[in-house]
């Protein structure tokens, strides 16, 4: 018997077809790939039909790919020695292959209770593009000034698209993995000029190594204290 997101899938794979990249269910969710140029065209729908009636825009994000399957720890299982220290990459070039930037959209039909992700992948990764929802769903507004402020994905249509969280004249989108994590500026304030001053950052970027806590009879308590022995 096909479970509640396998039917939700089958739905959407009949309803679509070719305009879906792709459609899979893991771990009880259902997430569905558009084209951009789709985008708008099988949101609406995903709106308006009774097969689905998403009528809530959950939440949207931006996504990075481009260190996507790279690692400077390789802590996935432990050792007699511990973890491993920094790896060196044993490949060449990028892990991910596909575009480097996806807007992701979480929906959620009020009338059916299903939930559904959406992913769409602009076609350009210097600068990436995509439509708006805030015609389709009004609470787009803030979630896409968010993606596009962290991530430098422009929303074509928006009706105001500017940042919502860094400052004024900042340089740069703190989400994307090129970014560095200290960052291009520091601030502090000048008693002297008695004003808050920009300057380059001074903090070197590094990676640092996790401390790694071993358990082993060293540490264990001694039985016979427990006995009085």
């Amino acid at each position: 018997m096909a479970t509640a997101p396998e039917t939700l899938a089958e739905r959407l794979r009949g309803r679509f077809g070719d305009a879906l990249g792709a459609c899979k269910v893991a771990l009880g969710e259902v997430t569905i790939e558009v084209p951009p140029a789709r985008l708008v065209e099988v949101c609406t729908a995903l709106r308006d039909e009774e097969p689905f009636r998403f009528e809530q825009l959950m939440d949207l994000c931006g996504v990075d790919y481009l260190t996507y399957g790279e690692a400077d720890w390789d802590t996935d299982e432990a050792t007699a020695t511990g973890f491993s220290r920094g790896r060196a990459r044993e490949h060449e070039g990028p892990v991910w292959k596909g575009p480097r930037f996806a807007v992701v959209y979480h929906l959620l039909s009020v009338t059916h209770n299903h939930r559904l992700r959406v992913r769409t992948f602009p076609e350009d990764t210097e600068f990436p593009v995509v439509d708006t929802v805030t015609g389709i769903w009004p609470s787009a507004n803030w979630y896409e000034r968010e993606a596009f402020d962290l991530f430098g994905i422009v929303f074509e249509g928006h009706p105001d698209l500017r940042r919502i969280l860094t400052d004024y004249g900042f340089v740069g989108h703190p989400f994307r993995k090129d970014f560095p994590l200290s960052g291009h500026v520091e601030v502090r304030y000048d008693p002297e000029r008695g004003r808050v001053v920009y300057e380059p950052v001074s903090i070197e970027p590094r990676n640092n190594v996790p401390r790694v806590i071993r358990h082993d009879a060293r540490y264990e308590a001694d039985p016979s204290s427990a006995t009085g022995e």
